[in-house]
C-alpha cells in the first residue's frame, strides 16, 4: 500500500497442498521488484524480466509464482479491470511453461485489507478462488461470496450473534471444521461447533462406542455400546440434534488420520481440533499445522493417582498451532520419540511395556467431571482465533493444575531446527508421517465383520422393538 494512493504490485512464490477436493495454494516467499522492474502509474504494472527472474527462482524449489496487486480503495472482494486481467492473462504461459504451475492472481482491498484470488490455467479467463485465508494468532478468511455466499441466520443464534455480531457470525459459520478424535472430549466439541451454527463440521475416528466409554462419552447410550456403533455415528447423530444452521452439512469419517486418505480429507478444512490422545496422530496434525497453513487446536488431560488409588491431582493443556506459536513437541505436549514406538504398536504391547519399566496402569485417563474441562479449553482458543476479543488472538500454550487451580502460561519457545516449523508453507513436501495401513486397520475390519454377523443383526433387532413397544 503506497502513501500516494497508487496501486502497486510485486511477485511472489507458492507451494500446493493437495487435498481430497480442495487445492490450496501456499504464498511462501515475497520476492520485492528491484529498480526498473515495476512501474507505477496509478495503475501498475511489472516488466517480463521481472516474472522471469522470480519464475526462475521459483521453478528451483519447484514452486509457482503469484502476482500480488493493490486496489488502496478498494473494500471486499475485488474483480479484475481490463488492464489487469489482459496483464496477468500476458504472463500466464510463461509462468506456467518456466513452473510447470498455474500462475495465480491476488488483489488486496486497501478500504478493508480484504484479499481475492484467482488461477490462470489454459483459458482466457481465469479460475477465482473460494477463499483466501491468512494464518496467524488470529484466522482472517476472506470469501468469494459468490461461491460460498453467507449462510443465514436463524433464530436459534440470537445469543450466539450478540457475543461477537453478525460479521464475524458471517464468517465463522462458513469455515470448515474438522474435528479428529470424538471421544469425551471431541464429541463435545463437535457438538457445541453445531450448536454455534457453523454448517460445515465433520468428525473422523476409527473407533466404536464401548461400555467402558460410557462413563466419559456424554450422549452416547448403552444401545450405542451394545451394537458398538461407529464413534462418527453417534457424534453425527449429536450434531444433528444440536445444530442452528439453516441447512447443516454434517460429514463423518470412519478412518484414522494417520492414513493418507484420512490426511488427504484433512486438508480440505479450514480449522482442525486434535482430540487425540496417542503420539502418531498428534504428530501427523502438527506438521499439517505447519506445513499447510489449517490452524490445529490441541488439547489433552493427565490424572495421576497415589499406588493407593487415590487421586493425587490432573491437569490438562491446550495451545493453538499457528505460524508464530510453538509446536507440539517445542511445547512438551508431543514427544516424538514416542511416535516412532506407536507406530509399531509398541504402547500397547504388554511385554515391551514391561521390558522398558513404564507404568502398568491405564494410561491417557480421562473422566466426565473433567472432560468438559478440556474441551473449554480448546473451544476458548477457537474463538480467541476466529473473533479475536479484544483485538487479540490465540495465546501460547496454556496448562492449568487441578489441585491448585491454577492456570499457568508456558514459556515455550521453538527449538533450534524444529522440523515441523522449518517445513512450514511447505505444502506437499510436508514430513511424511502416514502410512496406508496401521492399528485402525485391524479395528475397521474386526469392527465391520461383527457388524455383518448373526449377532449383531439380532441385536440391532432387539434394540429397534424395544424402542417400539416402550414407544
Amino acid at each position: 500500500m503506497r502513501e500516494d494512493g497508487q496501486e502497486d504490485v510485486c511477485l511472489a512464490t507458492y507451494s500446493v497442498s493437495t487435498g481430497a477436493r480442495r487445492t490450496t495454494m501456499l504464498v511462501t516467499q515475497v520476492e520485492l521488484p528491484r529498480d526498473g522492474e515495476r512501474l507505477v502509474h496509478g495503475n501498475a504494472s511489472f516488466t517480463g524480466e521481472y516474472v522471469l527472474r522470480v519464475a526462475s527462482e521459483a521453478a528451483k524449489s519447484g514452486q509457482g509464482i503469484v502476482v500480488l496487486h493493490s486496489h488502496p480503495r478498494g473494500r471486499g472482494w475485488q474483480g479484475l479491470s481490463y488492464e489487469d486481467h489482459d496483464s496477468e492473462q500476458s504472463f500466464k504461459r510463461l509462468a506456467l511453461t518456466m513452473t510447470g504451475l498455474p500462475l495465480i492472481g491476488m488483489t488486496l482491498a486497501g478500504a478493508d485489507s480484504t484479499w481475492s484470488a484467482r488461477q490462470w490455467t489454459d483459458g482466457n479467463e481465469p479460475v477465482w478462488a473460494e477463499s483466501v485465508r491468512v494464518v496467524g494468532d488470529t484466522l482472517r478468511v476472506a470469501w468469494n461470496d459468490q461461491m460460498r455466499p453467507a449462510p443465514a441466520l436463524t433464530g436459534s443464534q440470537v445469543r450466539t450473534v450478540s457475543a461477537w455480531g453478525p460479521r464475524i457470525q458471517a464468517d465463522v459459520a462458513r469455515l470448515r471444521i474438522l474435528v479428529v478424535g470424538v471421544g469425551s472430549v471431541g464429541l463435545d466439541v463437535a457438538q457445541r461447533l453445531a450448536a454455534t451454527g457453523i454448517v460445515h463440521v465433520a468428525v473422523m475416528d476409527y473407533d466404536a462406542v464401548e461400555v467402558l466409554n460410557l462413563d466419559r462419552m456424554i450422549g452416547a447410550t448403552r444401545r450405542d455400546a451394545r451394537q458398538q456403533r461407529a464413534k462418527v455415528e453417534v457424534a453425527a447423530q449429536l450434531m444433528r440434534t444440536a445444530t442452528t444452521a439453516g441447512t447443516p452439512d454434517l460429514a463423518t469419517y470412519d478412518m484414522s488420520i494417520c492414513d493418507p486418505t484420512g490426511l488427504a480429507i484433512a486438508l480440505d478444512y479450514d480449522v482442525i481440533f486434535s482430540c487425540v490422545d496417542r503420539p502418531w496422530p498428534r504428530a501427523v496434525l502438527n506438521a499439517v499445522a505447519y506445513a499447510d497453513l489449517i490452524p490445529v487446536i490441541d488439547g489433552g488431560i493427565s490424572i495421576e493417582t497415589f499406588s493407593d488409588g487415590e487421586m493425587r491431582g490432573a491437569n490438562w493443556r491446550s495451545q493453538t498451532l499457528v505460524p508464530g506459536q510453538p509446536c507440539m513437541a517445542c511445547s512438551g505436549q508431543l514427544r516424538m520419540g514416542e511416535v516412532a514406538l506407536d507406530q509399531q504398536g509398541l504402547l500397547e504391547d504388554p511385554d515391551y511395556i514391561r521390558r522398558s519399566g513404564r507404568a502398568t496402569g491405564p494410561r491417557n485417563q480421562n473422566v466426565a467431571a473433567l472432560s468438559a474441562s478440556v474441551s473449554a479449553a480448546q473451544l476458548a482458543q477457537f474463538v480467541s482465533l476466529v473473533a479475536a476479543p479484544g483485538g487479540r488472538g490465540v495465546s501460547g500454550p496454556l496448562r492449568y493444575i487441578l489441585a491448585p487451580h491454577h492456570l499457568e502460561h508456558l514459556d515455550c519457545a521453538t527449538q533450534e531446527f524444529c522440523p515441523p516449523e522449518r517445513a512450514t508453507g511447505a505444502g506437499d513436501g510436508r514430513l511424511a508421517l502416514t502410512r496406508c495401513e496401521g492399528p485402525w486397520s485391524d479395528v475397521l475390519a474386526t469392527r465391520r465383520r461383527k457388524a455383518h454377523s448373526f449377532n449383531a443383526q439380532l441385536l440391532r433387532v432387539l434394540d429397534w422393538l424395544t424402542v417400539a413397544i416402550t414407544r
